[in-house]
C-alpha cells in the first residue's frame, strides 16, 4: 500500500507524519510526503528537533513538490488540512483516495519548539488511531477454510501457554464455532473464533502473530466478530481476558466491551484471573 502525506510546504507537518509512519515499519506499507507549494526548502529546524526527541532522525531532508504521477500511484492520500484535500479534489484526484489526518492538524510554521511538539503529538496520535483501526492494513478477512487450520494451530502455540490443537480447532468448527482469519498473500496473520448459543455470543479466542501486531489486525478481527454477532441478532458478545493484559483490555473497551465479572484462577501457566468483558447490542 502506497501512502502519501500532503501539506503546504512539506517542511513541517507532512514530513513529521512520514517519519513517524515509516518508524512503525508496517508490513507492505510504503510512505512518502509532499507539499503543494514545496520549493526545496530544508525541513524546519523545530520539526527536526521534535522528531529527534521521538527517536526519528530526518535532519537534512528537503521539501519536495507533489507530482501528478505520485497522486496516481498513491493508494491513500492523507492531507494535513481540509484545504489540501479540497485543492487535490479540484485537481481531479479521486475523492475515495483523499483523507484528512486527524480532522486537520494546525500548521506550526513560525512557532517555537513547544508548538512543534504539540503538532508532532497530534500527528502521532492521529496516525496511531488509524493504525489501530486498520486503515493501513494490507490484508483480507475471510471465513476459515481447511487450508488455514495448520497455521491457526501454529498461531495458538505461539500465543498461548495452553493452546488449542489443530484437532481441537477442527472439532470446535464441526460443532458450529465460526472462525475468521486475516490473510495476506496466503499467509495467516491472525484469527478469531465466535461461538453462538441461542442468542448469546462468545469469542473463543483471538490471536495475531507477534510480527503482525499493532497494525490493525486484531481490531479488524474483532469488528468482524461484532458484525457477525449483529447479523445473527445476538443479544451480546462476550470474552475472557487476562487481568494483566492491559493493551487488549483497552482495545476491547474502545470497541464497546465492558467488564461484567471476573473468573478466579481462570488462566494457568501462569495462574491469573480473567475479566469477563461483554458488548451488548
Amino acid at each position: 500500500m502506497n501512502i502519501l502525506f500532503i501539506c503546504t510546504g512539506n517542511t513541517c507537518r507532512s514530513p513529521m507524519a512520514e517519519g513517524y509512519l515509516v518508524s512503525k515499519q508496517l508490513p507492505g506499507v510504503a510512505v512518502l510526503s509532499r507539499g503543494l507549494y514545496a520549493d526545496g526548502s530544508p525541513l524546519s529546524e523545530n520539526a527536526a528537533l521534535a522528531l529527534r526527541e521521538a527517536g526519528i532522525e530526518m535532519a537534512g531532508r528537503k521539501s519536495v513538490p507533489l507530482t501528478k504521477a505520485e497522486t496516481e500511484n498513491a493508494d491513500k492520500i492523507l492531507c494535513l488540512s481540509p484545504s489540501h484535500k479540497q485543492r487535490l479534489a479540484e485537481a481531479g484526484v479521486p475523492e475515495e483516495k483523499l483523507f484528512i489526518l486527524g480532522g486537520g492538524i494546525a500548521d506550526p510554521f513560525g512557532g517555537d519548539l513547544a508548538v512543534y511538539r504539540a503538532c508532532r503529538d497530534a500527528i502521532f496520535a492521529a496516525i496511531d488511531e488509524l493504525i489501530e483501526a486498520g486503515f493501513f492494513a494490507s490484508f483480507t478477512l475471510l471465513p476459515i477454510e481447511g487450508k488455514h487450520f495448520p497455521a491457526v494451530a501454529k498461531l495458538e502455540k505461539t500465543c498461548f501457554s495452553e493452546p488449542w490443537s489443530q484437532e481441537g480447532l477442527l472439532e470446535s468448527y464441526r460443532h458450529g464455532t465460526r472462525f475468521f482469519v486475516a490473510e495476506r498473500e496466503n499467509k495467516v496473520l491472525g484469527y478469531i473464533g465466535v461461538n453462538a448459543v441461542a442468542d448469546e455470543g462468545y469469542i473463543t479466542n483471538v490471536a495475531v502473530f507477534p510480527g503482525e501486531r499493532k497494525a490493525g489486525v486484531g481490531t479488524a478481527l474483532l469488528r468482524r466478530a461484532i458484525d457477525f454477532a449483529q447479523a445473527q441478532n445476538l443479544a451480546f458478545l462476550s470474552l475472557e481476558v487476562r487481568v494483566s493484559n492491559f493493551e487488549a483490555i483497552r482495545l476491547y473497551q474502545k470497541l464497546g466491551f465492558a467488564e461484567e465479572g471476573r473468573r478466579k484462577g481462570f488462566y494457568r501457566n501462569p495462574s491469573e484471573d480473567a475479566l469477563i468483558m461483554t458488548k451488548r447490542f
